[in-house]
């Protein structure tokens, strides 16, 4: 999410004096120097150290990449007419909350890393405007993750539970409008985690006299946020995958070894799109099919393997943040400021690894992604 809770007493963050931070003391101006004597000249910042333009370097090709990849993922998704479906929409909508998380709320952020103090200074408006924003493309970011997860498991057990003419007519309805109604969703009760301080009066954002822009602290809207954004659909997506796990386990484990009955002649079958074979006798009144997973079920196994690491990956980068998040205003302590930007940029993060994680495991994207290159050329 956006900068909530850094403290803008200090200036100790890694981005701004880089490893010095740790054994430099305030001076009386409130800023922290990085001399040998533990004190800042009066009235000089202190220079930039190699190890922070090193961080500011990175963090700018982290913009820049999550901006650009989430981008790509977009313009093939629009480009590709067999994209135009269940469940290359919920990518789509995680790679707009991702692009508006890149091209909206992390250069703010940078920017307010960068600044002395880290003190807002760009305005009331705009702190409302980029705090609202950062609330907001985070939580549908996080809830699309989510929404993945339960695609993903709503079509596994539908493949357990019913015919093949039952399924096509559950993909091209049911859940296309599952789909739909998920991303409605999302945005809805991201926007109304990110407004509701706006609408209903539930703490400000910006302090004039400290000039600093920040999530609002009131105890109560750090429970609701922070239960609505991330701890509620943690919860969904760990359920969600475990059911996964129990219902592919049931599905691939029971083609290892089936009995079938059998006619009286002796035949071999093989069928090039399920990649498996079925051996019969002539004499006994049993068969074994013994072979390796079909097609399509390597394709649910590579999916749910998909579903695993992109919720891994979503509980690592956003789990510091969150649990900071919630016990900051409550108890009515804070982390040192350092360890909040290392939180915040980790979270931030996530929107870089989402596109990576979904298109690396789809053959699909990979093939759109060098046609579009070719064509372009």
């Amino acid at each position: 999410m956006e900068a909530a809770n850094l403290s803008v007493a200090s200036t100790g963050v890694a981005l701004r004096l880089g490893p010095e931070a740790f054994s430099s003391s305030p001076n009386p101006s409130g800023v922290i120097g990085s001399t040998p004597g533990g004190a800042a000249p009066p009235g000089r910042e202190p220079p930039f150290s190699v190890f922070s333009v090193l961080v500011v370097t990175l963090l700018v090709l982290l913009i820049a990449a999550t901006f650009l990849w989430n981008l790509l993922v977009l313009v093939t998704i629009l480009r590709v007419r067999a994209f135009h479906r269940v469940p290359h929409n919920l990518v789509a909508s995680t790679a707009v909350s991702d692009v508006l998380v890149a091209a909206l709320v992390m250069p703010l952020s940078l920017v307010s890393e960068l600044s002395a103090g880290r003190r807002w200074l760009l305005g009331r408006s705009l702190c409302h405007v980029w705090i609202s924003f950062d609330v907001m493309c985070c939580t549908a970011s996080i809830w699309n993750v989510a929404a993945i997860a339960l695609d993903r498991y709503w079509t596994i057990t539908r493949h357990l539970q019913y015919t093949l003419r039952t399924r096509r007519r559950y993909t091209l309805r049911t859940r296309r409008r599952a789909s739909m109604l998920m991303i409605a969703l999302t945005w809805a009760l991201s926007a109304l985690i990110a407004l509701a301080p706006l609408l209903f009066g539930w703490g400000e954002a910006y302090d004039a006299r400290l000039q600093r822009c920040q999530v609002s602290q009131e105890p109560s809207y750090a429970v609701f946020s922070t239960c609505g954004a991330f701890y509620l659909p943690l919860g969904v997506v760990l359920f969600v995958y475990w059911k996964i796990y129990k219902a592919a386990k049931f599905r691939f484990g029971r083609r290892c070894r089936a009995v079938l009955p059998l006619p009286s002649t002796v035949q071999v079958k093989e069928d090039p799109q399920e990649a498996e074979m079925v051996f019969t006798a002539r004499h006994p009144t049993v068969a074994f099919q013994t072979s390796g997973a079909s097609w399509r079920e390597q394709k649910e196994k590579r999916a749910a393997v998909m579903v695993g690491i992109l919720i891994g990956v979503f509980v690592l980068c956003w789990i510091p943040f969150f649990l900071a998040e919630l016990i900051g205003p409550l108890c009515a302590c804070s982390l040192p400021p350092i360890w909040k930007s290392v939180f915040l940029w980790l979270g931030y993060s996530n929107s870089f690894f989402n596109p990576l994680i979904y298109t690396a495991f789809n053959k699909n994207y990979n093939n759109a992604f060098k046609n579009l290159f070719t064509k372009q050329r």
